[in-house]
């Protein structure tokens, strides 16, 4: 439940408190105008790059608790949690190895000063475009992690005691 509970709060942070922040005027004042799109933006994929490796880190930490269980417990989870965290680790290892890089490279791409500005503009739109799919990629898994928080707090199956017999070496 702690592992539950830690993902589904990083996640929470990152959608609803880190994202705007980059966006927010604090952050165009502190970044000043000519610079904070670049830089708002250059921060934001080095913070969701970080954001990834947790959410990796905390798939592979409730695909192994689910391990456990089955191993010492004899529960086995069922087919669809089973497809749902592996699917959120997949969308995890997606997201850092391929969606991260490619709107850092569209934003790079949009500043860069030797492209003309039908080019710039084109990569602007590019990045238009792959920013949305980054953020309803991030809506994806804060909804997967949501349920698999709400499987984990509510186990369809409680255990209140559990005998030693039940656990196996």
């Amino acid at each position: 439940m702690l592992n539950a509970a830690v993902w589904l709060g990083a996640a929470l942070f990152f959608a609803a408190g880190v994202t705007p922040a980059l966006a927010s005027r604090d952050a165009q004042a502190l970044f000043r105008e000519q610079y904070f799109d670049y830089l708002s933006g250059a921060v934001g994929q080095i913070v969701a790059t970080r954001y990834f490796y947790w959410h990796i880190v905390c798939a592979l930490i409730a695909l192994l608790h689910v391990l456990a269980e089955w191993l010492y417990l004899g529960r086995s989870a069922g087919r669809r949690w089973l497809t749902l965290l592996a699917g959120l680790l997949a969308l995890g290892l997606l997201g850092n190895s391929w969606l991260v890089p490619k709107v850092a490279q569209l934003h790079r791409s949009r500043h860069a000063v030797n492209l003309s500005p039908t080019q710039r503009d084109a990569a602007a739109a590019a990045w238009r475009t792959w920013h949305r799919v980054h953020q309803g990629w991030q809506l994806l898994i804060l909804g997967g992690v949501a349920v698999y928080f709400w499987r984990a707090t509510s186990p369809s199956d409680p255990l209140r005691f559990v005998s030693p017999g039940k656990f196996r070496s």
